[in-house]
């Protein structure tokens, strides 16, 4: 029986060493299992880049300004028309000619009653000449016969009579005089009328006002030009071109004239340049859009009605970035998860112009920094993981 129970004892005795080497190999496990529990996760660090912000806007091609040919006299038929749509034209460029028959007969009258005018404006000088002369005499003699009263060699009679017919050959000076200026006055308004004539003659000529392209013409061979009807040619002025290009009402205020813009043209190989020429003041009251003018640069090959999408440059930074995804939102604003060696910590961060997949942050990191690629990733503050790089 002695044996047996020192057996027992030594198995006893051994059971303390035992239990401490599991507890070591337990504790061992637990760290390999901890060391393999640390999630994978995707990071991407803080780089700098070129951010632009842009405002997207779409609208149609039109002129900036379209100058209507119409005829300054109105009347006269259609003779000739001497351009057609798509021609470029200068300024005074004659587009279409007017019958001057109407104009050249009424022109042969007034030159004869000029030859008439002037023929009175003579006869009316020669009375003049004689008025005074036959003045000049009556004066003389009221002045002797007066001389002669007073010596009583003359009659009172004689006296009377003399100084009446040098009243009245005065007054008949007077009446030469306001004949001569009634003909000359008329030799005024036969020339005026010969210079409407002219000037009516000249706008026979249909000249263009500006230059430019011609867009339409309305007038016919024939017809007779008014100025009541349509417009006998539209000219696009210096064939400047700008896209009518409407603007989402919360992007308006953004906008300000001289910003530049690409404009993309369906079926065009690239882009045209454009610069913002005008926000117009008014949103409209059921689309709720703004309306930005925007001037195209080269008109090559840019057509009036053309559907256009334009990108505008709103700002250009050249700061540092973090990928969309990477930027949370909370109580407290914005926020990245920013990884220190295999730690987690959530810092806040003010953001700025977002480009594309990147937005700017404009304080909070640093360039160098390293972030979580997505911020919706199942971490949290103080969290341990395995950074894993972005492979773009």
């Amino acid at each position: 029986m002695r044996p047996l129970f020192y057996g027992f004892v030594f198995c006893f005795s051994l059971l303390p060493g035992s239990i401490a080497l599991a507890e070591a190999a337990a504790t061992a496990t637990e760290s390999a299992a901890s060391a393999q529990v640390a999630p994978a996760i995707t990071v991407s660090p803080v780089t700098s880049r070129v951010l632009r912000d842009r405002v997207i806007a779409s609208g149609l091609v039109s002129a900036i300004e379209n100058v209507q040919v119409a005829p300054l006299i109105e009347g006269q038929p259609i003779e000739a028309l001497l351009v057609d749509v798509g021609d470029v034209v200068e300024a005074g460029q004659v587009l279409a000619v007017l019958s001057k028959t109407t104009l050249e007969l009424q022109k042969s009258q007034l030159n004869a009653s000029l030859a008439s005018a002037r023929a009175t404006v003579a006869q009316a000088e020669a009375q003049m000449l004689e008025a005074r002369s036959t003045a000049d005499e009556a004066q003389r003699v009221n002045e002797r016969t007066a001389a002669l009263r007073q010596q009583g060699t003359a009659s009172q009679a004689a006296a009377d009579t003399a100084q009446s017919n040098a009243i009245s050959a005065t007054a008949r000076v007077t009446v030469a005089v306001q004949s001569l200026e009634a003909a000359r006055a008329q030799i005024a308004l036969v020339e005026a009328q010969m210079a409407n004539i002219d000037l009516q003659l000249g706008r026979t000529e249909v000249k263009a006002p500006v230059s430019g392209e011609i867009t339409a013409r309305n007038a016919r061979v024939g017809s007779i030009a008014s100025a009541a009807g349509e417009p006998m040619f539209t000219i696009i002025r210096d064939n400047a071109l700008e896209v009518l290009a409407d603007v989402a009402e919360a992007d308006v205020m953004r906008l300000a004239p001289g910003q530049s813009a690409n404009l993309r043209l369906v079926g065009a190989t690239a882009p045209l340049k454009g610069t913002l020429r005008l926000v117009e003041p008014t949103i409209g009251a059921q689309s709720r859009l703004g309306r930005a003018r925007i001037a195209v640069e080269d008109e090559t090959g840019v057509r009036a009605g053309m559907y256009v999408e334009a990108e505008i440059l709103v700002a250009e930074h050249d700061g540092i970035a973090v990928p969309v995804t990477a930027v949370g939102s909370g109580p407290d604003g914005a926020t990245v998860m920013k990884v220190t060696g295999e730690t987690v910590q959530q810092v806040a961060v003010q953001t700025g112009i977002r480009d594309g997949g990147w937005v700017e942050i404009l304080s909070g990191l640093s360039d160098g920094d390293v972030v979580v690629t997505k911020a919706g990733a199942f971490v949290r503050d103080g969290d341990r993981i395995n950074p894993v790089p972005a492979t773009n």
